[in-house]
């Protein structure tokens, strides 16, 4: 690579350098010439180029003005040549600036028809328009400003209208551009790197007075070019964007309008020119700001949405721009660019938001410092205006807002809400104010309850059910229920983005609003309608939540620096909590229906609210029945119930949803006080509570959350310390309303709740109360039983996990025995000796002398250690946990044979429970146990399947607790009726298709499958139950059975080689023997097994999984050898 040489810096021997090609160029102009000259020039450095500067363009201009068509090629290489020295040096002569831009002008345009430009190559265009870009860079001090003189109006008009045209008319992008940036360069508003003239405010009067002549020229021009074909490309779309804007804020920029010195007539020398100055009137001002609301209107509607994101930032720019600078003049315009600035608060781009935010902080700020310290009357007035104008477009958005929401599609719902939003950060504090005005006040909130209205049609919602109250404590948590947060189905947006602009709307009017007039108002349009009822609550609790700061983007996308008008008070904010949250749990807005057929809890409680036997509980004797054991409460629900039976699916759906909100706004209103809202806990916790036992899935659900959502607010760590601390006055009030319970039927629901997420430290307590529920079912099985089932039913299953069973049975170590002596290497010799033996024992030889040798007194266990403490003749006073479950248990003997399937079903499920906590004190259990046998046995062998499916679960639970116990009674009576019940459904089953899996008869076989063989183990039946089980069992491990029976029918086989392992060895191989056994002595006869040599059938498979997985690898051929 050659060496760089340096530039000639002498001016004397830079001119003797260029003075031959200067002159060969003027004589002979080629483009040979020009391109010598051009190469010379690049040798001379910046300031010799300078003092040279004349002289060097004097050949070239030369060349340009010779008369006649002239080459293309020339043209441009002397366009190139003189931007090489206009870029590198200074005008610095008023005439010769002036004398370039004609030449350059001269040359784009068409000799024919001036105003049009010349029909060239792009290449030489785009020279040309490069030249004249660096010569307007290239002008020196303040000659430029002589452009905006009146009597250079005429010339200025041609430029910029051939400028416009390129622009707009030509096909290539790069001249569109570069046009357009001369534009920005001609009226000193480019935003190149390069140093730039700034002029004083004399000066940029006299600019925007002498461009006041092309506004409508370049504003019209610029904004077809704006809105013209998108195929031309973004960065023209930006470029005439930032002409449009600079040149608009040029002209009509209201420091200039206030402060332009009075009209003088034009000069009479300017002669017709005169006629082109624009005298800046407000007549005219305001003219002008009509036309060009026109023009902005149309801009913004094309590029809002544009799909590119420079577009937008552009936009915002736009907006930012004019209103900081033309916020007065362009009063029309004010709204138009909030709106389309406030728009973009949520734009996918972050550049575009973040932009945004900047500028809608800077609008803020000065509305509001004006505002405060407004120092003159035209200042005010400005200040008033602009806050009018917010106002204004936040009316008429909140009057278009339903349509806008009924008929746009969800992107452009979404820009609508966030420009309603941005309204209200730009407003601020004045959002106080505007609400004021009840006209904007009506107009907003009835704008919410329509966009807010809910699609309440969803079958789903009204027949899902409540199993919630069957979860432990232990596996709760807050996030398990904020994980299944119900989403909400609105009638007019489906997009989840616009549900939280919507309640970030919500949030801002009640930071920034005055929390009485909100809260009154809300609450006046939810007692006017039912239609509004569901928004209305929607509406407050989010306005509570703004009101205490809570989620309100006051830094992110909010206006910083911003001071709250009127800070709202703890005081405050506790007044219109318990405002609106005693209007929610009011009676009729609380207590609504939630299900239309006839439920069992439903039952239960028309059972209670229907005349003319509403009964209650009371502690009286049993025996004065005239007085006050049963007593008749005239019904204030009677038209509740009469309307349950006619209540629409939109109906039921409508009040789920209701209860739903209401119960957000509870936990709302305790993240709004914190610790404050404890002595609220009062008044809120047992309504909460009742809805948490509801029956209804979403209310329930919420109702739990809710719970959550408030003991985390008030500072508890869990439910159950939030239930423990509050459990005095629960429980009081639980207490009081059992006694009214035709008026309060939910109270048992309470204190289902109560069990449910407590400890045993609420046992003392409750002591009573369980009295009560248990006085009311000795009073009266036909109405409280199905009520108080479900209490008792958590009830036990509180005391099962407050007090787990320690009390280990010896059927786990006789077990663990079997199981150690399978796995004992067998001795040939021990084993025949012991066969003998067994053997002489069954002919009577050595009876009596090895009956006194071998007889094994088990030890006692634990339990009966316990027991025996308090000496033979004294009897242990129980636990309250055990006296409790006793009374329990002794209320479920009698009510297990109760005519209602559903009640049996309930009774049953409580009654496994209490043997399961019961099984603690065996000689308590034992008894009990031989009670309820009868009816359990009842339901066993001559109920609905359901109910034996139920009862089964409980046998296989007193297997497990009593064992022994229950051996003969379950040989007798319960093992021949199971056993012919499956051997009567095995060919059905296994002839069934896949739906038979959805019958009652096969979940029957499933259960009784599932549970027989760990009954059979834990009861150590004999050979002939065994034998039983084991007949009915077999059909089962067939291939044609569904799966899950034969999944089931081989842990049936498990268990019972548990117990019995040679018997079912010597049964599986008679149905199918895998392998051939060789005697290990000749003297011994060969092995011949019924399964031996059987080809693959139905059951191959399952036996061969038993003798695999129970006796080891199963090989071909088994050769046992004698060692």
């Amino acid at each position: 690579m050659p060496p760089v040489m340096a530039q000639i810096s002498d001016p004397k021997i830079a001119f003797a350098y260029l003075r031959p090609a200067c002159v060969l160029l003027t004589r002979e102009p080629t483009v040979t010439t020009v391109e010598t000259l051009s190469a010379q020039l690049k040798e001379v450095n910046d300031a010799t180029l300078q003092q040279l500067q004349e002289y060097v363009l004097f050949p070239l201009r030369f060349v340009l003005k010779v008369p006649g068509p002239k080459k293309e090629k020339m043209v441009q290489a002397v366009a190139e040549a003189m931007s090489h020295v206009l870029e590198n040096t200074c005008v610095q002569t008023w005439e010769t600036l002036r004398d370039l831009l004609s030449e350059l002008c001269v040359c784009l345009c068409s000799p024919s028809d001036p105003g049009k430009p010349a029909e060239m190559s792009e290449e030489t265009k785009l020279a040309l328009l490069r030249c004249l870009d660096a010569l307007l860079h290239a002008a020196y001090g303040d000659i430029v400003f002589k452009f905006f003189e009146p009597i250079m109006l005429p010339g200025l008009g041609a430029a910029i209208s051939l400028l416009l045209v390129l622009a707009e008319k030509d096909k290539s992008r790069e001249i569109q551009v570069v046009a357009l940036k001369c534009i920005q360069a001609l009226t000193l508003q480019c935003d190149c790197t390069q140093e730039h003239v700034v002029p004083s405010s004399k000066e940029q009067c006299s600019m925007g007075c002498t461009m006041a002549s092309f506004l409508p020229g370049v504003t019209t021009a610029v904004a077809r070019i704006i809105t013209g074909d998108l195929r031309q490309g973004h960065a023209v779309t930006v470029r005439a964007i930032r002409v449009w804007s600079r040149t608009v804020g040029l002209v009509m920029e209201d420091t200039q309008l206030q402060a332009s010195e009075p009209w003088k007539n034009p000069s009479p020398d300017l002669g017709r020119i005169a006629q082109l100055v624009v005298n800046r009137t407000k007549d005219w001002v305001k003219n002008t700001g009509q036309k060009l609301a026109v023009l902005l209107n149309k801009i913004i509607s094309c590029t809002s949405a544009h799909q590119h994101w420079r577009v937008r930032l552009e936009m915002v720019e736009l907006a930012d721009h004019l209103l900081a600078k033309c916020s007065q003049s362009l009063g029309e315009c004010v709204g138009p660019l909030l709106e389309s600035l406030v728009g973009a608060v949520n734009d996918e781009e972050p550049r575009v938001r973040e932009r945004c935010e900047v500028a809608l902080r800077a609008i803020s700020q000065r509305n509001q410092s004006c505002s405060s310290s407004s120092k003159n009357t035209t200042e005010c007035s400005r200040i008033q205006t602009f806050t009018d104008v917010l106002s204004e477009n936040l009316h008429s958005l909140s009057t278009s807002l339903p349509r806008l929401m009924r008929t746009s599609d969800d992107q452009k719902k979404l820009f609508v809400l966030s420009v309603f939003l941005g309204y209200l950060k730009l407003l601020g504090p004045l959002v106080s104010v505007v609400l004021n005005s009840a006209a904007h006040l009506e107009r907003i909130s009835k704008a919410l309850m329509q966009v807010l209205e809910l699609d309440v049609m969803d079958v789903r919602i009204v027949e899902e059910r409540s199993y919630s109250l069957n979860i432990e404590t232990t596996s709760t948590s807050h996030d398990s229920f904020t994980a299944h947060v119900q989403r909400k189905h609105f009638l007019y947006f489906t997009d989840e983005q616009i549900f939280s602009v919507l309640m970030e709307i919500c949030r801002t009017l009640g930071y920034h609003g005055n929390i009485y007039l909100l809260t009154d108002h809300f609450l006046d349009l939810y007692r006017q309608s039912s239609a509004y009822r569901k928004q209305a609550a929607m509406v407050l609790n989010e306005i509570i939540r703004g009101a205490a700061g809570i989620d309100v983007a006051t830094e992110s996308q909010g206006l910083e620096g911003e001071v709250r008008g009127c800070p709202v008070t703890q005081e405050d904010l506790k007044a219109a909590v318990m405002s609106v949250m005693e209007e929610y749990i009011s009676l009729n807005n609380w207590h609504l229906i939630t299900v239309s057929e006839e439920t069992d809890r439903d039952r239960q409680d028309q059972q209670l609210l229907s005349p003319p036997r509403l009964f209650s509980i009371t502690n009286s004797d049993i025996r004065n029945t005239n007085a006050n054991s049963l007593q008749v409460v005239p019904s204030s629900f009677d038209s509740l119930s009469k309307a349950s039976t006619t209540s629409s699916i939109h109906q039921l759906n409508s009040n789920i949803w209701q209860l739903y909100i209401q119960l957000e706004g509870m936990a709302c209103f305790a993240q709004a006080l914190g610790h404050d809202f404890r002595p609220l806990l009062m008044i809120s916790l047992y309504p909460v509570m009742e809805k948490a036992g509801e029956e209804t899935l979403l209310v329930s659900q919420a109702a739990l959350g809710s719970m959550w959502d408030i003991s985390k607010a008030c500072g508890y760590l869990s439910l159950k310390e939030l239930i423990n601390e509050n459990s005095d006055y629960l429980l009081n009030d639980i207490s009081l309303n059992l006694q009214r319970l035709s008026q309060h039927p939910q109270a048992p629901r309470v204190l289902t709740v109560m069990l449910t997420h407590s400890d045993c430290s609420l046992l003392p307590l409750i002591g009573d109360i369980v009295q009560d529920v248990l006085m009311a079912l000795d009073l009266s099985y036909d109405h409280t039983a199905a009520l108080f089932c479900s209490v008792l039913h958590a009830l036990m299953k509180a005391l099962a996990r407050w007090f787990p069973s320690t009390c280990n049975r010896s059927s786990e170590t006789v077990r663990s025995k079997q199981t150690s002596s399978d796995q004992e290497i067998l001795n040939i010799r021990q084993f025949l000796q012991d066969y003998q033996k067994q053997k002489e024992l069954a002919e009577g030889i050595g009876i009596e002398e090895d009956s006194t040798e071998n007889l094994e007194v088990p030890p006692p266990t634990e339990c009966e250690d316990v027991e025996d403490d308090g000496g033979p003749d004294v009897k242990a006073e129980l636990p309250p946990h055990l006296s409790i479950t006793k009374d329990v248990m002794e209320r479920c003997i009698h009510l297990v044979s109760n005519p209602s399937l559903k009640l049996r079903l309930k009774v049953l499920d409580v009654l496994e429970v209490c043997v399961c906590v019961l099984s603690e004190r065996e000689n308590e259990l034992l008894p009990m146990v031989h009670r309820c046998w009868p009816a359990l046995l009842q339901r066993l062998t001559a109920d609905d399947p359901l109910a034996v499916l139920r009862a089964f679960r409980v046998l296989c639970t007193l297997g497990e607790k009593c064992g022994d116990f229950l051996r003969r009674r379950v040989s007798k009576e319960v093992l021949p009726k199971l056993s012919s019940s499956l051997v009567r459904q095995a060919p059905i089953s296994a002839k069934a298709g896949p739906v038979y899996s959805h019958t009652l008869a096969y979940k029957l076989q499933l259960a009784v499958l599932q549970g027989l063989g760990s009954l059979c183990q834990r009861l150590d039946l004999d050979e002939a139950d065994l034998d039983a089980v084991c007949e009915a069992c077999l059909p089962y491990l067939s291939c044609r059975q569904p799966i899950r029976l034969q999944e089931a029918c081989v842990s049936v086989f498990r268990h019972l080689i548990q117990v019995d392992p040679d018997t079912f060895w010597f049964t599986l191989n008679e149905l199918h023997c895998p392998s051939s056994y060789i005697p290990p002595h000749p003297d011994l006869q060969p092995v011949h097994l019924n399964g031996m040599g059987k080809p693959r059938d139905e059951y191959s498979d399952n036996v061969l999984k038993l003798l695999r997985e129970e006796f080891g690898s199963v090989a071909v051929t088994v050769d046992q050898s004698v060692s």
